[in-house]
């Protein structure tokens, strides 16, 4: 098939579902880069603060900053055309982290990825969000759990299940494994998947991470999306310093916020944002 064919099947499958998964997109040889990369940056003291972070789960924020493997990871080529399709041009990167569950982690509460745009239900969805599988995906370990069909759910559908989420700091707390109605449980869907692959969802899909009942963690890195005239969830500005940003890609520094959303939104003292990049470097 066409990378237009591609798409359009990838597309169909989110309008339908609101999720897609796309098996084995990454080769070994990009895997071990990410890890290679990525291994430095996971700490034991990168535990969650309250049970929706998880407090058996190591999370790395602003990961396209990590290194040049997880900067292509973010500009993947096919993950690109979906939200170039989904989404207005100049759109952002609103969240990149890795998440690494570890054994005994419980399930992590149900949630949509784009619940603080308070623009009413059911709607498009504002933001795509990407989860790769660094190790594989299974019912066991933690994989993601997701609801089909759920992208179409309305305010009071949703509503119940979001008001369940504890957001509360509590430094060293012990997970709890969240309760939910019977008629929810049953249309969860487990996410398995080998390494490599990646689902694509809605920022409208209700999902969870799974809980970890194996005996080794789960690895995923997860890129979200949103439209350039939302604000995104991570403040790369202060994250990733200018030097590290004008490394990057023009496509990568675009994700980032060095970007105008016409006519004038993201600019910089009236200017272009990549402009004070280039004229930071001249200064050196």
């Amino acid at each position: 098939m066409t990378d237009e064919e591609i798409c359009k099947q990838d597309l169909a499958a989110l309008e339908e579902n609101g999720f897609v998964v796309i098996p084995s997109l990454l080769s070994p040889a990009e895997l071990a880069a990410i890890g290679e990369q990525l291994s430095p940056h996971l700490s034991d003291d990168d535990i969650g603060r309250n049970n929706f972070e998880g407090h058996l789960t190591q999370r790395v924020y602003s990961l396209v900053g990590v290194g040049r493997a997880l900067e292509d990871l973010a500009e993947h080529p096919r993950i690109m055309a979906i939200c170039r399709a989904l989404l207005e041009p100049n759109f952002l990167l609103t969240a990149s982290q890795a998440i690494r569950i570890l054994p005994g982690e419980t399930s992590q509460p149900l949630h949509t990825d784009d619940a603080f745009y308070r623009i009413p239900r059911p709607r498009k969805a504002i933001s795509v969000s990407t989860i790769w599988a660094v190790d594989a995906f299974t019912q066991e370990n933690g994989g993601t759990q997701i609801i089909p069909g759920s992208h179409r759910w309305s305010d009071e559908e949703v509503g119940d299940l979001l008001a369940r989420i504890d957001f509360q700091t509590r430094t060293g707390g012990r997970p709890v494994e969240p309760d939910l109605p019977g008629d929810v449980r049953s249309k969860l869907v487990p996410v398995t998947m080998p390494a490599g692959s990646v689902v694509v969802f809605l920022g409208t899909l209700v999902h969870r991470g799974g809980a970890n009942a194996g005996n080794a963690a789960r690895l995923a890195l997860s890129n979200q999306y949103c439209e350039p005239w939302a604000r995104p969830q991570e403040n790369y500005f202060l994250s990733i310093t200018p030097q590290r940003a004008r490394q990057m890609s023009p496509q990568v520094q675009s994700l980032l916020g060095y970007s105008i959303h016409p006519p004038f939104m993201g600019h910089a003292l009236g200017h272009h944002p990549r402009r004070m990049l280039e004229e930071e470097a001249q200064r050196r």
